[in-house]
């Protein structure tokens, strides 16, 4: 994360957004009863009560016709397709936002995925982006086709 020219490391599975909290923020320690996090947007440190509605950027996933499909993966869809530059803005048009988000997950399930959804998608990709996050760390894997299974690996 860049904070004052200043980089510092992240893992995806240690930023949360938190209900009723604007951005997003990386979890510093964690107590019984509350969490030290870290905010994105302008590196104040703050403690937020275990109670409170937080959800881990690894944990959410996306609705498509097919299956769900994690948020990291629609996050490294987006930097691929601005090759590592800023998104759309989450301010655009519903229209124009929906039509970005069909370029990045035609699959999606536009019946269960609001554009209030695709704001946040958008507004996160760019906090992260501007926090300096390596998107490299969370490119899916591809599957292996010209590998043979298992069961054939060990039958000779």
């Amino acid at each position: 994360m860049r904070l004052n020219n200043k980089i510092i490391n992240m893992t995806i599975d240690k930023i949360i957004a938190v209900n009723g909290k604007p951005g997003l923020f990386k979890v510093i320690s964690a107590g019984k009863k509350n969490l030290i996090v870290e905010s994105l947007i302008d590196g104040k440190r703050s403690s937020i009560l275990s109670i409170n509605n937080v959800s881990s950027m690894d944990t959410i996933a996306i609705y498509t016709y097919t299956e769900e499909i994690p948020l990291p993966e629609v996050f490294y869809s987006i930097f691929e397709k601005e090759a590592g530059k800023e998104a759309i803005s989450h301010k655009e048009s519903a229209q124009k936002l929906k039509e970005y988000f069909l370029e990045i997950l035609p699959e999606y399930d536009e019946e269960r995925v609001y554009v209030s959804n695709i704001k946040k998608i958008v507004q996160w990709y760019t906090i992260l982006l501007q926090a300096g996050f390596d998107f490299t760390t969370i490119k899916p894997e591809e599957e292996d086709t010209d590998k043979p299974s298992d069961e054939t690996d060990e039958k000779e």
